[in-house]
């Protein structure tokens, strides 16, 4: 039953969700997908562990290791992981890296990725070894079909596939449990970029992946800088610490995570964020959020015309096409994107493709209605002029 008054999912918003934010109030924010943001309490809480380590480095410092130990296991807890089976990191991108290190990939050995992969994440895997993109057409229809899609993709030298958990252009599962268990079944490692899903899935470990890695900073609402690298049993051991440190002879999680005299204070602040969304009640921020960007998504389809993607029920984030010859690149998507900040006065996430990008908006709590339905108005505006 969808809640009345004002409660989650509806057009009044998320009960006290705007005031737990310092965000600009002239602007819409509608792209917590690609930053986040911190609450109020959370950054309080931050705050107060930088002003500690200013105060007693040596105090600090040298109680970092198990501190940090005591921040994972309340963060593992929220995300249904094993504490001794994750590892603080600093994002996705370096946990991509330690990931594919780990494996240890000879001559000839291939990945396989997406043409939906994060740039960054898939040129870490470029520098390690042959990649083969996989293309996934925006307007598959459902996760069957790009589950099909990627197997049809592999070749007897195929040793990894480095998967998007959900996909940050088009906000689409493409790593669910039913295709990383035909990848398991025929023997290829799967390393999962989550870096959407803290926060924004109950489950997000879901279909055991060989690695798994994922932002708290984004859905989280983590200080920048962290995010979490998950790993199977059978490789822990083989994962190295970026750096030597003290804590080498612990192994893995804890050689990954100790970097000596470093600013530890956005892990140790990171459980604020998960506690806080399990006092807000977690399953109503995600069904808040999913209602309020699903119904930003249909003002925009049927205010300017734009072609809604297929998405995946229950995900904050949506996606619709442009009009063909509009952010066909990168540096053309960037543009329209400063331009929709500046003349609009909303920021949202323009994504390049050939022939034509896309628009993806995001829904939190400090979102509300109206705010999508002045872009959709004010967009059709701007389109009809370009």
């Amino acid at each position: 039953m969808r809640a009345r008054g004002g409660g989650p999912g509806t057009p009044g918003g998320f009960p006290g969700g705007p005031e737990l934010f310092r965000l600009t109030p002239d602007v819409a924010h509608l792209n917590h997908g690609s930053f986040g943001a911190v609450p109020i309490p959370v950054a309080r809480v931050h705050r107060d562990l930088a002003a500690e380590a200013a105060a007693d480095p040596d105090a600090f410092f040298l109680g970092v290791p198990d501190r940090v130990a005591a921040a994972r296991g309340r963060v593992a807890a929220h995300l249904g992981a094993d504490p001794e089976g994750i590892a603080f990191v600093t994002n996705a991108t370096e946990a991509a890296g330690l990931a594919l290190d780990a494996l240890r990939l000879d001559d000839g050995d291939e990945i396989l990725v997406t043409d939906h992969g994060y740039g960054t994440v898939v040129a870490a895997a470029a520098r390690r070894a042959r990649t083969v993109t996989v293309a996934l057409d925006p307007g598959l229809p459902d996760e069957d079909a790009v589950r099909e899609a990627v197997i049809a993709g592999l070749t007897p030298r195929t040793k990894v596939a480095l998967l998007d958990h959900i996909s940050s252009p088009t906000a689409r599962t493409v790593a669910g449990p039913r295709l990383l268990a035909e990848l398991r079944e025929r023997g290829v490692t799967t390393v999962v970029d989550g870096a959407h899903a803290p926060g924004m899935l109950a489950e997000p470990l879901a279909g055991r992946p060989d690695f798994w890695f994922g932002n708290l900073h984004k859905w989280a609402y983590a200080p920048p800088g962290t995010a979490v690298l998950a790993v199977a049993p059978a490789h822990r051991a083989r994962v190295s610490p970026p750096v030597p440190s003290w804590e080498d002879e612990r192994g893995f999680p804890r050689a990954v995570e100790y970097r000596a005299t470093a600013d530890y204070t956005g892990w140790l602040a990171a459980p604020e964020g998960l506690d806080l969304i399990a006092g807000l009640g977690a399953a109503h921020v995600r069904a808040h959020n999913s209602e309020l960007v699903r119904r930003g998504a249909e003002s925009l389809a049927e205010v300017t015309g734009l072609t809604p993607l297929p998405y995946t029920e229950g995900l904050a984030m949506r996606s619709l096409r442009l009009p063909e010859g509009l952010a066909r690149t990168q540096r053309e998507a960037a543009a329209l994107r400063e331009e929709i900040a500046a003349r609009l006065g909303c920021r949202v996430l323009i994504w390049p493709w050939p022939g034509g990008g896309g628009i993806r908006i995001s829904g939190q709590i400090y979102n509300r209605a109206e705010e999508y339905e002045r872009l959709a108005v004010d967009l059709r505006a701007l389109l009809a002029a370009t």
